[in-house]
């Protein structure tokens, strides 16, 4: 009898306790951390601190239903990936039309871009804190970047990137040491709050669009069809997949808490992580500060390496070429090609001077709030396919929390456009 999947099914491996399943999990683990963490990037590090220097523990309340929405929709792509062992841009191609499947491909290769380009410019500034100029930093990391895609296999590649998930532990860490009142933190998380000026709402949108980006999910489907996951190990794959998510969203919420704790109390103001990172030296101590910094260098090296690597996969698997890290030039060309463009035209860009970086970055986060919402209508609808998935399908929960996350995104999409087409009207009408 067809079921779908539901919540018993996700949490069925965590009932199964064993060594045998133990080493079945670490033979899997490593898409949902990677895919997830790796959204704490430059782009990502600068919206929480931003948020929360200034709006403090007010903003908190938005990462729990952000952190069941990030689960919900990993799981759905990663899911699909292993049912159906092809990408997520395979399946718009199959079965939404080449001319389709293109318009997608264009638009996320836009956003992308800037995104790659945000995260040069969070190792050269991140690095320069330490007394190391971009034009050292930059051109040394996008060679160290390029040679372990192009070189390097799937499994060394993947290694390296769960160690630098682990680097993420700098953030609670700095959290710790900022000293805030836990009793505040605990109650500012599980009480939503909400401000009638369209400032407030725009950080709202930067917030989910930063944490679910649309990259991710073909990235992660990416790697589980690339790892060779299949759908009978998928339930061990589902807690790579939610403790993925979940770590990402509490060194998230830690970022949050450091900033707000210090930054905020002190009524100071920033315009970058990296600002952030110079702004509690003198709050919390040096050590906290450089914590801070350190940890943005380690997830713009980390963004650095992921965001032009899915933007090659899904390109390449939309368009029908050969893709993946186990592959080389010679194989796979349009893959490692384009790879290396992205590569090396957003590390040149960070070289030029005077060059409008915060531009291309602000027009990048645009597109990407503006692609997300039609990237989730196309997973539903493959997602809930059974000729596709089989009994796979998502069951009523799923997606039930799905449809609302669509609605959400496409409703604060639109009132960012309208903000950014008529300045103020947003906040006027908040006010009426």
């Amino acid at each position: 009898m067809f079921t779908g999947i539901s919540l018993s099914k996700i949490l069925r491996p965590f009932k199964c306790f064993s060594p045998k399943n133990v080493m079945l999990f670490l033979a899997i683990l490593g898409p949902g951390i990677i895919t997830a963490n790796v959204d704490n990037d430059a782009g990502g590090i600068t919206t929480y601190s931003l948020a929360a220097a200034n709006y403090g523990y007010a903003i908190l309340w938005l990462m729990i239903p952000t952190t069941i929405a990030l689960v919900v929709i990993q799981e759905m792509c990663a899911r699909m990936g292993a049912v159906t062992g092809k990408g997520l841009s395979d399946l718009i191609r199959e079965s939404f039309g080449v001319k389709v499947t293109f318009y997608v491909m264009i638009a996320l290769l836009l956003t992308n871009m800037g995104n790659s380009i945000s995260e040069f410019a969070g190792i050269a500034a991140s690095l320069e804190i330490f007394g190391i100029s971009k034009y050292i930093s930059v051109p040394i990391c996008a060679i160290l970047v390029w040679l372990l895609i192009v070189k390097g296999s799937y499994k060394v590649v993947e290694k390296v990137f769960l160690v630098a998930c682990l680097v993420y532990i700098a953030y609670p860490i700095a959290a710790f040491m900022a000293g805030p009142d836990w009793n505040v933190v605990i109650k500012a998380t599980v009480t939503p709050t909400f401000k009638s000026d369209s400032a407030y709402l725009m950080t709202l949108i930067g917030i989910v669009g930063t944490t679910i980006a649309p990259w991710m999910q073909f990235y992660q489907q990416a790697a589980v069809v690339e790892k060779g996951i299949t759908a009978d190990q998928y339930n061990f794959s589902r807690i790579d997949v939610i403790f993925g998510c979940i770590m990402a969203i509490v060194v998230a919420f830690f970022m949050m808490v450091a900033c707000a704790s210090t930054i905020h109390i002190h009524g100071l103001k920033i315009e970058t992580a990296a600002d952030a990172a110079l702004a509690l030296k003198p709050l919390v101590g040096q050590y906290a500060s450089t914590l801070f910094a350190f940890g943005l260098f380690n997830a713009s090296l980390f963004g650095a390496c992921i965001l032009p690597l899915s933007t090659a996969y899904y390109i390449c698997e939309g368009m029908g070429w050969e893709s993946g890290v186990n592959k080389d030039f010679e194989q796979a060309p349009q893959f490692f090609w384009l790879f290396t463009i992205i590569i090396f035209v957003s590390a040149g860009l960070i070289l030029i001077p005077n060059a409008p970086l915060m531009t291309i970055m602000f027009i990048s986060q645009v597109v990407n709030g503006a692609v997300l919402p039609f990237v989730l209508i196309f997973m539903l609808k493959l997602i809930n396919d059974k000729n596709l998935m089989g009994s796979y399908t998502n069951g009523p929960y799923f997606n039930i929390i799905a449809c609302l996350t669509v609605v959400i995104m496409i409703a604060l999409t639109a009132v960012m456009t309208i903000d950014m087409a008529f300045p103020g009207l947003v906040k006027r009408l908040l006010t009426f």
